[in-house]
């Protein structure tokens, strides 16, 4: 909205020219999602411990994690309209790329909210049950992808692999489908399984989002990307706008969620936060180094399928408990180097993602 105001204001002075700088716009981006957090945060903390919207505690867990209950949940909702907000500020609103990650943002956060209404407000501890939820993300994320292979050129549909220069593969409907919908619905429910302590998936989830605004930035521009040996693709570094209100929504979040937490995500913060991780690697084609960058979402995943593929298979458990945080807490760490050790291994594992740029 700011954005095309200042397109006008351009013919009348010509410093509003700055606002045509993605970059720019990017930093607007996180400053202005980044001071709604910290405006609106207090007050819907205040909300949720009125209304007593508190968080369940498992009493098979790590003992420690009893004297969270009843901690504020559904933080979530702060980041999607934080990040919402922003986008819709700075962002070039005729972009469709900008208008399909809102879509995505806003529908996985709407199954989230239900979930989480259904456990917090209805007191069922099912919650949403999985195949339902499972339905619609499904849904979403099949129309979404559908949508994006009509509009894409024949360019845009190379699954890349990256290090190697020339390594793609073209990808028909089904397979640009399939790999659309496993990195939306993936990423979704990964993050929702990282998301089990302090601060623990929001730092990770905004190192991601940064590093992807970055790719996008540089797939957008004909130049850098031709340089780098990435595709080109035209209108999608206007993402650097949703990643950057992302990171700041994620910053401002986490003043407030950093050990120990004054307010939890709850699914319609995680399951949302991982669909945009997803859709935004997915259309500037780098699913397979969101893999790497995430993959501390990645190993959490791969804990709890091979826990329960143990248990059904052979009566035993691999961990001491899944997802592989609480094996940790388990086996004696404190919740804070658990969170910290994992933040140092998204850094790393970014660095390395961000690396495959230039490593061709």
């Amino acid at each position: 909205m700011l954005y095309h105001l200042a397109e006008h204001l351009q013919k009348l002075y010509s410093g509003f020219n700055v606002f045509g700088y993605l970059t720019f716009r990017g930093i607007l981006g996180v400053l202005t999602a980044l001071i709604i957090s910290f405006i609106v945060g207090p007050g819907m903390i205040r909300k949720l411990s009125m209304y007593k919207i508190g968080q369940t505690v498992r009493n098979d867990g790590p003992q420690t994690h009893l004297t969270k209950a009843g901690t504020p949940t559904m933080g979530g909702a702060l980041i999607l309209v934080a990040v919402i907000v922003s986008t819709l500020l700075w962002a070039d609103l005729r972009n469709r790329y900008v208008w399909v990650v809102i879509g995505v943002l806003l529908s996985f956060g709407i199954i989230g909210w239900v979930d989480d209404y259904k456990k917090l407000i209805k007191r069922d501890p099912k919650g949403l049950r999985a195949k339902y939820k499972y339905f619609w993300q499904s849904v979403i994320a099949i129309v979404v992808v559908a949508y994006l292979f009509h509009v894409s050129t024949v360019a845009e549909r190379e699954f890349i692999v990256p290090v190697f220069k020339h390594a793609t593969i073209p990808l028909g409907m089904l397979a640009y489908v399939l790999i659309g919908y496993f990195v939306i619905v993936g990423s979704s429910n990964a993050v929702n399984l990282t998301d089990g302590l302090d601060g623990l998936a929001i730092l990770p989830t905004v190192m991601v989002g940064g590093a992807l605004g970055v790719f996008a930035y540089l797939s957008g521009n004909v130049n850098f990307s031709h340089y780098l040996g990435i595709p080109h693709i035209p209108g999608v570094g206007e993402l650097i706008i949703f990643c950057g209100a992302l990171v700041g929504a994620g910053l401002g979040f986490l003043w407030f969620n950093t050990y120990p937490a004054q307010v939890f995500m709850g699914d319609v913060g995680a399951l949302a936060l991982g669909a945009a991780l997803g859709v935004v690697a997915f259309m500037v084609r780098q699913e397979l180094v969101l893999f790497i960058m995430g993959g501390v979402f990645v190993m959490e995943t791969v804990s709890v399928i091979l826990q329960v593929a143990s248990f059904k298979l052979t009566g035993r458990r691999i961990f001491r408990m899944a997802p592989l945080h609480h094996h940790f807490e388990l086996n004696g760490w404190p919740e804070p180097r658990v969170i910290v050790r994992f933040w140092i291994i998204t850094v790393i594992l970014v660095l390395v993602g961000l690396a495959t740029l230039k490593v061709r």
